[in-house]
């Protein structure tokens, strides 16, 4: 016969695990809730065991000397969620509140067991040991059995709730307000995912972000808004990618970049006052332009923290040294040094091993050619550097003050201008640096390096595993239609040669990271019609899609600027973790897919039916 049991009533907890060791607390009965850990026994009448509280953070030992409550104690699986009572009582050895491994543990008291309540049994076929390794799929055992995961969790809601604060202690303070999550299809720039309805043929889309709901509150006469924003895009995944994120989402209305800018520089570096251990210095962010974080670091998103720059070469190259890594006709040359220890043959060795990585190889099969390296040793003709010519070599010489064990990398592209978010010699870069520190040929890079990267173009050739704006003009918008240009040269280029236009739009970049992006945008409604209509030849049925902002823009709205802060990059950086997935509790994976509830999941043909959907199979309806 099946019997269900349920506890339903236990008695409240008295005190918390760091009240106990408190004087007045000797002696005295407690009750407390907690995670029964393994029985140690000691001697015939005495057993130990450790009780973690609820947080998993602080543990307390129990004495066990009552028959009657060690045989209630031996009933109880290690793990299991129990309630305790007892006395408690001081140690003999008086030693002081200290960490040990992941848990606090208060050493200076004990609590004599009087009573155990095993609220629910933790099952045997489970086993946790500090080496046991649970996949995604047990996500709630993964954050259990890591503290460091728990850890981010609770630094999450403390940076959380810093940044609430700061915002509302602003003058005039920004005013929190939730936007919709059921939206419309729009074409912003990303995929978006679309939520069917049983009125056929309509359906929702969830919001990209809710960039077009607060420049309608900027409309509304709210002057700053903020929220803590879900938001959603169907794109291909990676570390730093979710297909949902949440966002720190800013809006202030008769303001301009620098009002931004200013405003974001002044609460990130209240939110590091407030949750980290060293608060960031008093000095502005540094600024650069987008040409020149992709001339000098081949990245519009560039880890400043470690030197090596890119430079142009090809000037003091040879031409059949220049055939030799590249088969294109005149290219660019861009060639950055890796400083050594002194020693060419120890560079040399981990310059063959990178080159054998995987990581290496899109390098190694690039089209427009694989990279070329020089290692500087004084012992060879012209330190090395022979192949590159007598001239050549003094050229790179002084060029890269290169010393002795010293590795230079070359990598040819297209000479064309430059667009999107890196160039392959940046990508070498950061590989090259990556795998280097990794192998400890290279130091650490340590610190966090904030900039501003300004100076975006307004418009970008269109990318066709982008769906841009859906537009027909073979360009778009680099960021977002809405984007303002930057000065009245600008805006006067939109009707002469908008290519050539500069946005008014600043990203916030720390350590490699772009951890948000923003922008002055478009508050009149003719010139955003004209963007979306004659810049971009949104169709007229797409263009149709936006009538309710133009509608709102037309109503007088004052200019206005934003910004969006990635708050799972951000705390993923704070943390100093590579993936967003360690600082999100139920986080998706690498398809998209949540492993532990198994989504997305089959549709039913009840649903299908209830949506009007069909599925498509080998091609047909």
């Amino acid at each position: 016969m099946l019997t269900l049991i349920l506890i339903v009533d236990f008695p409240p907890a008295s005190t918390t695990f760091r009240d106990l060791y408190k004087e007045q607390n000797n002696g005295r009965p407690v009750t407390i809730h907690g995670y029964i850990g393994k029985r140690k026994k000691i001697g015939k009448n005495m057993t130990f065991v450790r009780l973690s509280d609820p947080t998993l953070s602080q543990s307390v030992q129990i004495v066990v000397s009552n028959p009657h409550s060690l045989d209630a104690l031996k009933s109880i699986e290690p793990n299991s969620a129990v309630v305790v009572s007892g006395i408690v009582k001081s140690k003999e050895s008086q030693s002081q509140f200290r960490e040990s491994g992941d848990k606090s543990e208060l050493d200076d008291v004990e609590v004599e067991l009087q009573d155990v309540q095993c609220l629910n049994e933790f099952p045997r076929d489970i086993i946790i040991t500090p080496d046991t390794v649970f996949p995604p799929s047990k996500r709630h055992l993964q954050i259990r059995n890591d503290p460091s995961l728990r850890q981010s969790l609770a630094f999450r809601a403390k940076a959380n709730a810093a940044l609430r604060r700061a915002l509302e202690e602003c003058e005039p303070p920004f005013l929190e307000i939730e936007t919709p999550i059921l939206f419309k299809s729009t074409p912003e720039g990303a995929r978006e995912f679309l939520v069917p309805t049983r009125n056929q043929g309509l359906a929702y889309a969830l919001p990209q972000s809710p960039q077009q709901y607060k420049q309608m509150l900027m409309a509304s006469g709210i002057p700053r808004y903020y929220q803590f924003a879900r938001c959603f895009r169907d794109e291909d995944l990676r570390a730093d990618r979710q297909p949902e994120f949440t966002q720190l989402d800013m809006e202030m209305s008769f303001a301009t970049a620098e009002d931004v800018i200013t405003t974001t520089e002044a609460l990130v570096k209240k939110l590091w006052a407030s949750v980290m251990p060293e608060p960031l210095g008093p000095e502005p962010f540094p600024r650069m332009s987008y040409y020149e974080a992709m001339a000098s670091y081949g990245s519009d998103k560039p880890d400043t923290r470690f030197d090596m720059k890119l430079h142009r070469v090809e000037q003091y190259l040879p031409a059949d040294f220049i055939g030799k890594i590249s088969s294109l006709n005149s290219p660019v040359v861009e060639a950055f040094i890796v400083k050594g220890n002194g020693h060419p043959e120890e560079t040399m060795r981990v310059l063959r091993s990178f080159m054998n990585t995987p990581e290496a190889k899109p390098f190694l099969e690039n089209p427009d050619g694989a990279p070329g390296t020089f290692v500087i040793d004084s012992s060879k003709p012209m330190g090395g550097l022979s192949a590159a010519g007598f001239e050549g070599a003094w050229d790179l010489e002084t060029l890269f003050k290169s010393e002795h064990g010293d590795l230079i990398f070359f990598q040819c592209r297209k000479d064309e201008p430059i667009s999107g978010g890196s160039t392959k010699a940046g990508e070498l870069r950061l590989a090259v640096h990556q795998y280097m520190v990794e192998k400890g040929f290279l130091s650490p890079p340590v610190g966090f390096n904030f900039h501003w990267v300004t100076g975006f173009p307004l418009f970008s050739p269109s990318v066709e595993t982008e769906p841009g704006q859906g537009g027909t003009a073979g360009i778009a918008s680099t960021h977002h239609p809405f984007t303002a240009p930057r000065t009245a040269e600008d805006a006067a280029l939109l009707l002469t040669d908008p290519t050539k236009a500069i946005a008014d739009h600043y990203d916030l970049v720390v350590n490699g990271v772009e951890l948000g992006g923003g922008s002055r945008r478009i508050h009149s409604a003719a010139v955003q019609e004209f963007v979306l209509r004659d810049i971009l030849k949104v169709p007229p049925s797409r263009l149709q899609s936006f009538s309710h902002l133009l509608e709102c823009l037309r109503a007088g709205c004052p200019p206005h600027a934003g910004i969006a802060l990635g708050f799972d990059r951000l705390i993923a950086v704070m943390r100093g973790t590579p993936s967003v997935r360690n600082v999100i509790a139920f986080p998706k994976g690498n398809k998209g897919e949540d492993p532990m509830v198994k989504t997305p999941s089959p549709m039913t043909e009840d649903s299908l039916q209830t949506y009007h959907l069909q599925l498509r199979r080998g091609g047909q309806s």
